[in-house]
């Protein structure tokens, strides 16, 4: 964003300087303990429809959050005002909150003895020279691409070229101050296509930290037209229990699911379906699910968590069996074990692959439901019990055979983990959960 002053590692020492500042205020107040998230971010979006420009908007934020303590009572308070009296106005508020909340022995901040001491350099932040001509240009490029590809391809329903950088700096009262600046630059097209009276709509996108890695809009264009034109003639199935293959931009939700199962927050509140199964085989002997915090350039690297503890490369899942839960402070002491730092969640999770494409693990399964699409929240976390809306394609002899929707797909998620039959070589890179095509050995598909 060539037009306005950018948002990089420039401005982390200012952020600095104004979380010492009210970590300060919230002492002189009277917190014995605090801690404080500043964030400054700004970005552009260019959206195009039909080959005219919807939109061009460009947003710059700023803000703090706060979190402080007086004994094990504890208050939280935000604000996008940056000014003194903004300060002294939210720990104010963070501190009567705090004064009217019932004490948890739980409550505070994390050792100070773990506090993460080195703070690497992880290539987080690559600025974009792009102007507002420039993406809608690209946008432009993309759409056009996709009504190429087919002849099929009668609408568009938005083609959005997204640039975005940000600073990020968080400290507490232990002395703890930690910072660093990020991109990320992202690219979609979402196309429509009509035949026989039939219309059906999807997309393709990438996202980088280095916009000049994104791919190229053409290819995306033509992608994102290539998966609409192949949903035409959709139709349910009959009901049968089949084998079931989760593309690879799907199967990190399962994986996403499994991690809200085996975190702090579902197990201490008794609401997991994996609640008492640490040291627990769950998955295939052949599995393993890790965290590599610690990658260049990748969309889910830190040096610390949430609390401000030096995050580390760890396993959660080795040869099938649940070895740690996914904790942070505060939950790691409601279930009296130490955190992992998870504050935040998970960072660069890797799941185990095969070297199987996605035509191979077809070929495999042999005949049953390949899912591209999931729709509504169907997951008891509680029971485990799975049940969404789906669309894809129907496979006979390792081959798709004609295109599927209005199907239900259906069973329980610890039965799902353990029958997973193979993880494909197709990782999905965009997301910090990498995983490959999952093929899973049965489930109810409901149907006409």
């Amino acid at each position: 964003m060539s037009a306005v002053q950018s948002v990089g590692p420039q401005a982390l020492p200012a952020l600095q300087e104004q979380v010492e500042q009210i970590i300060a205020e919230a002492k002189r107040q009277g917190a014995s303990a605090c801690e404080v998230a500043v964030s400054l971010e700004q970005g552009l979006s260019t959206s195009v429809r039909q080959r005219e420009v919807e939109t061009v908007e460009f947003n710059r934020d700023q803000g703090f959050g706060i979190t402080l303590y007086v004994g094990q009572r504890k208050g939280s308070a935000s604000t996008s005002a940056t000014g003194p009296d903004a300060i002294r106005e939210t720990v104010a508020a963070a501190l009567a909150i705090a004064k009217h909340t019932s004490e948890d022995e739980a409550s505070g901040l994390a050792d100070a003895a773990l506090m993460a001491r080195d703070q690497q350099d992880f290539d987080l932040f690559h600025e974009w020279d792009i102007t507002p001509e420039q993406a809608i240009e690209k946008a432009l490029l993309c759409e056009a691409a996709a009504f190429d590809a087919d002849a099929r391809i009668k609408n568009a329903d938005g083609t959005t070229l997204s640039t975005h950088q940000g600073c990020r700096v968080y400290g507490n009262s232990h002395g703890f101050i930690g910072g660093y600046a990020s991109t990320r630059h992202s690219l979609s097209c979402v196309m429509i296509a009509e035949a026989d009276g039939q219309m059906q709509r999807d997309y393709w996108y990438d996202v980088n930290r280095q916009g000049s890695l994104l791919a190229d809009p053409v290819s995306i264009g033509q992608r994102a037209a290539q998966r609409a034109a192949s949903r035409l003639g959709a139709r349910p199935v009959p009901t049968c229990e089949v084998p079931v293959l989760f593309s690879a931009e799907l199967a990190g939700g399962l994986f996403g699911s499994f991690l809200s199962a085996v975190s702090g927050g579902s197990l201490y509140r008794k609401s997991s379906f994996l609640e008492g199964t640490l040291g627990q085989k769950l998955f295939p002997e052949w599995l393993t699910i890790d965290e590599r915090p610690h990658l260049m350039r990748a969309m889910g690297s830190a040096s610390y968590d949430g609390d401000g503890l030096a995050t580390y490369a760890k396993p959660f899942v080795e040869k099938g069996e649940l070895v740690s839960y996914i904790l942070g402070t505060y939950s790691g002491r409601k279930l009296g074990m130490p955190s992992t730092a998870n504050a935040g969640g998970v960072h660069n999770l890797f799941v185990t692959h095969g070297d199987e494409d996605q035509a191979a693990l077809l070929k495999r399964m042999g005949r049953g439901l390949l899912v591209t699409e999931l729709m509504g929240h169907g997951l008891n976390m509680v029971t485990g019990d799975y049940s969404r809306g789906a669309a894809g394609f129907w496979v006979e002899n390792g081959e798709i055979q004609f295109a599927v929707q209005e199907v239900t797909i259906a069973g329980n998620m610890r039965d799902m983990f353990k029958q997973i039959v193979a993880v494909g070589n197709d990782l999905e890179l965009r997301s910090n959960i990498r995983t490959g095509s999952v093929l899973i050995e049965r489930m109810t598909v409901a149907g006409s």
